[in-house]
């Protein structure tokens, strides 16, 4: 014990002493480990392990695949339920249903997010409550009213209760009725996305509702396909507006959509922050082997005067040890912020917002792991060498030339080339990320989205239950709305860039269409003011009136692409007709003689409205008033910051009926292409790369002036005898020079070749773009210049020896 004291001690006392040595060893293991911990923690908890649920490999979305190959989530209700629960693939059903209720008796009223559920749903998930207990089928009871009773989110728990454990048994009143509260969640229960509480729902509920199925053991999802696929031919024919014509049953499971939107990202930040592990952990190995040559005179020193190759192994162990442990707790902090980071950046909507994402222990052990082997591997390199040195060969040759031989530089010049090759490869891939990302910056949108937001407002049941009614409870909003001093317009529509409306079948008059079946294009909703508040501009014809709206006038404007696709020698004057507009009173009203033929009377320009990834898509826009909906959007132009107007905004909803509430956060239509998938990707993709590839090439000049400078100081005694016999300073410095360029060269080289040989694979992954020669090329150069600048202090360090001060070193 009293050794091994000794040895930390004298471990100690050598760090402090190299601090320049330690600090870059310690924050060369930190980086590496932090950012491998924290990328794999995100993709462990967001990828691999996103929910909650007892035998979560067997639940799957019962999806539809149309005719196009968009997939999406087809509603269920009342009998076709029953249908599912006879298929003999699936175990249980587990459905959703989302609406918007409102807190009442209560001052200020509270909007929430509430999920409906049939009585199957929570034991098909299999997850026990925090308090109280779940759902179940004795609250849905078939053929009856759903029980008065609601279970809470343990976010709106803490929320609304401040955590209070007795709130079991109390009521909370929603839209005016009375409910028991009989359970609470678990902190990261992910059904709902986003709920706020969640309520019983009749299984004869004629509302659908997506389903997520629980397959039975053994069941295959190819099997489970070809099984519902017969009942989903029937519900097609029986349902033609509910279910598209020539659909599939599309079942994958519950990680499918996560894994297909987000995997590719994830596990390319893997890759690169396996990659700048790789260079940390070599970059200590350079400090350690180039440490360890320069100490052989020490270690023979010690020899001679008794020390066993044990204890200078033990030494040395020592050392590494500590210079491990202490880089492995500064990455451990640095996963910790790093991961909030990552969390914070990525995507929203691609992933329930309640998955708990927490540092990975088996991936924190095996980078731990692989720094300490890095570390101890490369530290006894040297002390194993001289566990029975030649002593007298080593007292007699001197430090400087024992450890100027070739044997010593062939590692230090394969790690740095191994250090450049993977530093270009990730250069080349932030360059193209970034490159990636600024196309997305410099897409024009059609539309202005700065100083716009967004307000929803979604009805409640049993409220404007007659089309007169709700068109003009609408227009009393858009005028309290509209007396606002900094609102300059205000526009009522379903249409919100950068995905706006939805896919509508159309006929037009006169014109058969070649494939009835193709003839889709983006239905919107949206009233007089929508293309001034948006800035769009309007090419030709005429917008219709404020009374026209009123009036449900059948009237129609369309954009450039539906006027260059269907009628290239103009489109004014030309009738279309929607083919799937539907009346389902009191939730969906449609104006007087919706459905029949409307005149087109204007041409709006092209603006993006099928996400910043995707081409414009041919475009209809019909006053609002021709479909009624629960639920409207309000969009908002105003002279000042957003923000600033929500409590007005809200206030104004409030004065017209009190018991009405936007719901959810208010949001700028720059928060929506923020919010786009693909956006959000390439912030994070752009973002995280940047930063690696900088450490990267940080840590790479960081080894190359290591190993540069250790050979300067071996080879100090032979720069001073070629400065006594005449030698220039130039001479000295390419010399010094030249040695580094062996392993920069060799390592630019197989950075190019791994550049070039992944160009597919890398555009694929991080965006398209079409610089990446360019970009290859340009990284090469900048990696060239750091290596040049991490040599050239070494290099006038050795032109500027004192040929006596050299010669006296011998």
């Amino acid at each position: 014990m009293q050794s091994l004291l000794q040895d930390i001690r004298y471990a100690f006392r050598q760090l402090r002493n190299h601090v320049g040595f330690a600090l870059t060893a310690v924050l060369s293991l930190a980086l590496g480990i932090g950012a491998t911990v924290s990328v794999f923690s995100v993709i462990y908890g967001v990828l691999l392990h996103p929910f909650p649920y007892a035998d979560v490999d067997r639940l799957a979305n019962l999806s539809l695949r149309d005719q196009n190959g968009n997939i999406f989530d087809a509603g269920f209700a009342g009998e076709q339920l029953r249908e599912l629960q006879k298929v003999s693939a699936f175990e249980s059903l587990a459905t959703w249903r989302n609406n918007f209720v409102v807190v009442t008796g209560r001052d200020i009223p509270e909007d929430l997010n509430a999920f409906y559920g049939i009585g199957e749903t929570f034991p098909t998930l299999g997850v026990p409550p925090l308090l109280g207990r779940n759902l179940g089928p004795s609250d849905s009871p078939d053929g009856q009213e759903p029980q008065p009773v609601v279970m809470l989110h343990y976010r709106f728990w803490q929320r609304h209760f401040n955590g209070d454990t007795s709130v079991i048994g109390k009521t909370l009143e929603l839209d005016h009725k009375q409910y028991t509260i009989i359970g609470v969640t678990r902190p990261n229960f992910t059904w709902g996305w986003g709920a706020d509480v969640y309520l019983p729902q009749a299984l004869s509920n004629k509302f659908g509702g997506g389903v997520v199925v629980k397959l039975r053991p053994g069941v295959s999802l190819p099997q489970a396909n070809a099984e519902m696929q017969p009942l989903l031919d029937r519900l097609i024919q029986e349902h033609p507006l509910d279910f598209p014509k020539n659909s599939k049953a599309d079942i994958h499971l519950l990680t499918w959509e996560t894994m297909h939107n987000m995997g590719s990202t994830l596990y390319l930040l893997f890759a690169a922050v396996a990659m700048l592990l790789a260079i940390g952990c070599s970059n200590v190995s350079i400090l350690l082997l180039a440490r360890g040559t320069a100490r052989q005179h020490e270690f023979a020193v010690r020899s001679a005067v008794g020390a066993g190759g044990i204890r200078i192994v033990r030494q040395l162990l020592t050392e590494s040890l500590l210079l491990a442990v202490t880089g492995t707790a500064l990455g451990l902090v640095l996963a910790s912020r790093l991961l909030a980071l990552i969390v914070a950046w990525l995507p929203p909507g691609m992933f329930p917002p309640d998955v708990a994402v927490h540092i990975n222990m088996p991936v924190l052990f095996f980078s731990v792991a692989l720094a300490l082997l890095a570390t101890v591997f490369f530290g006894l390199v040297p002390a194993l060498q001289m566990a029975k040195p030649e002593i007298s060969h080593i007292m007699q040759s001197g430090t400087k030339r024992a450890s100027g031989s070739v044997r010593g530089k062939r590692p230090h010049g394969t790690l740095v080339a191994a250090q450049i090759a993977l530093t270009l490869l990730l250069l080349t891939a932030a360059g193209a990320a970034i490159d990636s990302f600024i196309r997305i910056l410099r897409l024009p949108l059609g539309y202005d989205p700065h100083n716009v937001v967004a307000a929803g407002l979604f009805l409640h049941d049993n409220t404007y239950t007659n089309w007169q009614a709700r068109v003009n409870y609408f227009e009393q909003l858009r005028a309290s709305i509209a007396s606002l001093p900094d609102v300059t317009s205000i526009s009522v529509t379903d249409a919100i860039p950068p995905n706006s409306g939805w896919e509508q079948r159309f006929d037009l008059l006169g014109k058969p269409s070649v494939s009835p079946e193709s003839q889709y294009a983006k239905f919107n909703l949206v009233d007089s003011e929508y293309f001034r508040t948006l800035q769009t501009q309007l090419l030709q014809g005429r917008i219709w009136t404020p009374a026209e709206i009123t009036n449900g006038a059948q009237l129609a404007i369309v954009n450039q692409t539906f006027a260059r696709q269907y009628f290239p020698e103009g489109v004014l004057g030309h009738s279309l007709k929607p083919l799937n507009l539907r009346n389902e009173p009191p939730n969906v009203l449609t104006a007087p003689g919706a459905g029949s033929w409307m005149q087109i009377i204007g041409v709006a320009a092209d603006s993006i409205n099928a996400g910043i990834e995707h081409p414009i898509r041919p475009a209809i826009y019909v006053p609002y008033s021709t479909q009624l909906w629960l639920g409207t959007q309000f969009l908002i132009r105003t002279r000042i910051a957003p923000d600033a107007l929500q409590n007005s905004i809200r206030r104004q909803i409030a004065l017209i009926n009190p018991d009405q509430a936007a719901f959810g956060a208010m949001a700028s239509l720059e928060k929506w292409i923020h919010d786009e998938p693909v956006w959000a990707r390439g912030r994070l993709i752009s973002a995280l790369f940047a930063g690696f590839s900088v450490l990267a090439l940080v840590l790479s000049a960081i080894g190359l002036y290591s190993v540069v400078s250790y050979s300067v100081a071996q080879r100090t005694n032979e720069f001073g005898i070629r400065i006594a016999l005449g030698a220039q300073k130039s001479h000295v410095s390419k010399i010094v020079l030249t040695s580094a360029g062996a392993s920069v060269g060799l390592g630019i080289a197989a950075g190019l070749i791994l550049s070039f040989g992944l160009n597919r694979f890398i555009s694929s992954w991080v965006g398209n773009t079409t610089n990446h020669p360019f970009i290859i090329l340009s990284v090469s150069f900048l990696l060239i210049v750091v290596a040049v600048m991490a040599c050239l202090a070494p290099a006038r360090r050795a032109s500027s020896v004192d040929p006596m001060t050299a010669l006296r070193c011998e």
